[in-house]
């Protein structure tokens, strides 16, 4: 299998490899690659060429090869560079870099189709613009794929087009490489020369329609990028309605990765998921989170404009509105986190709470304990992060500021406006000794000027 992906795409206006731009958060190539390996192949060989060794870095496994194509002189010309990577039996599958959304199915029908002819993916298109034309004999059969900037009026009208993704037998495609000839207006070594090639050796060139059309869609502007985007997300919409998730707008979703839902599940308007990320049942998500490799509990609720990032959040509880759980944050069940609180590498026990104005961060925070307002672990020195132990059943008071490394002993309480910088003993009332006084006679200052 072949993965053509060295164009520039100076259409994008970009220093970025057009196959590198991402859609659904992953890069245009890095979809093709998914598609390739659900096919099982011997080797996926991926040819590189505009922006230098971005492409390799950018998705480098044990499983692909890669060769530069240098210089870029057309696809026949790319696939020539490939050669060397071909097993000499079987199909050479080839793929586009910047055509993400075929699907395995529909290739693994081109493949199914025959070890010793040629197959072509074809689709129509209402607007075929840009694209090569499949021209078809007075049989119907494939007589030739005439590139847009060579085809004649007459031609240019066909709507069946090429999409470029072709099954090959790969005996015989080494040969036909070795006689392909760059006259042609862009003079470059078009791929599509090969059928020709098949045809004067009698070899079947058969096409297969994709399902879709949007199958076909390829990359080469902003704007097509964005339209293969909402074309992606609409998709993944369609599956999870189809799943019995609640959505209460499908055209306002973004997946950027993996999403799996339990039962019963609902997600408001305008949240965004990234990586990896698992709701279970009955979870309700509100308007404009973003959850990024997070895990949500049965049952819990996140409320509106919450970020969750690399976190596990217990069964039946309630985030947010406005909270922010960054990684490393372990919610048990019932936790309730609530507006303007950020949670930081800290594991929170049972029913315990910090409803709003805290910073809980590099802590271990047992069950049933209460944050108050304006709580903040100082867990930073200016050098290196120290941790905040809070035990069971601690009730901590409004402003307080617990100075790491410090922990505060099962069932205490910690009066409002208390700076605790040492262990505190268990039970009992921590406080830092306060006077309050009154002055009668104290008159507020005044600015210079004013009258008396």
């Amino acid at each position: 299998m072949v993965i053509l992906a060295a164009g520039q795409g100076k259409r994008m206006r970009s220093r970025l490899p057009k196959v590198l731009h991402p859609l659904a958060g992953r890069p245009l190539i890095a979809h093709v690659v998914a598609t390739a390996r659900a096919l099982k192949p011997r080797r996926i060989c991926v040819v590189y060429g505009h922006g230098g060794e971005q492409v390799p870095r950018a998705i480098e496994a044990p499983d692909l090869v890669f060769v530069r194509q240098r210089p870029q002189r057309g696809t026949g010309h790319a696939l020539q560079q490939a050669l060397p990577h071909l097993d000499g039996s079987g199909l050479t599958l080839v793929l586009y870099g910047d055509v993400p959304l075929v699907a395995p199915e529909t290739l693994a029908a081109m493949t199914g189709s025959g070890r010793d002819r040629l197959t072509i993916l074809t689709a129509e298109l209402d607007d075929p613009a840009g694209y090569g034309r499949i021209v078809r004999n007075r049989r119907g059969a494939v007589s030739a794929i005439v590139e847009e900037k060579d085809a004649r009026p007459a031609q240019r009208r066909i709507r069946e087009v090429n999409t470029g993704i072709m099954a090959l037998p790969t005996a015989r495609l080494k040969r036909w490489l070795a006689r392909l000839t760059d006259r042609n207006a862009q003079r470059e070594y078009y791929l599509t020369d090969v059928v020709p090639l098949a045809l004067g050796e009698r070899v079947d060139v058969h096409a297969v329609t994709a399902g879709a059309n949007w199958e076909a869609l390829g990359v080469n502007s902003r704007a097509q990028l964005a339209e293969l985007e909402r074309l992606y997300q609409w998709r993944y919409a369609t599956r999870l309605l189809e799943q019995g998730v609640t959505l209460a707008d499908p055209k306002r979703l973004d997946v950027r990765g993996d999403l799996r839902c339990g039962a019963e599940v609902s997600i408001d308007v305008n949240c965004v998921f990234e990586g990896d990320v698992r709701l279970a049942s009955n979870v309700q998500i509100g308007a404009n989170c973003v959850l990024k490799n997070a895990e949500v509990g049965a049952g819990t609720r996140i409320e509106p404009f919450t970020l969750i990032e690399d976190a596990r959040i217990g069964a039946h509880g309630r985030v947010g509105p406005y909270a922010r759980i960054r990684p490393g944050t372990r919610l048990a069940e019932e936790v309730h986190i609530g507006n303007f609180v950020e949670v930081k590498a800290a594991e929170i026990g049972a029913r315990s709470k910090a409803n709003h104005l805290a910073y809980i961060g590099d802590a271990t925070v047992g069950r049933d304990v209460n944050v108050g307002a304006g709580t903040i672990t100082c867990n930073y020195d200016g050098a290196n992060k120290h941790r905040t132990v809070i035990e069971d059943g601690v009730h901590i008071g409004s402003d307080v500021q617990l100075v790491a490394p410090v922990t505060v002993a099962k069932g205490a309480t910690v009066g409002a406006g208390t700076t605790v910088w040492k262990d505190t003993p268990r039970g009992g009332l921590v406080i830092n000794a306060k006077t309050q006084e009154h002055r009668p006679g104290w008159k507020r200052p005044r600015k210079k000027g004013r009258d008396s």
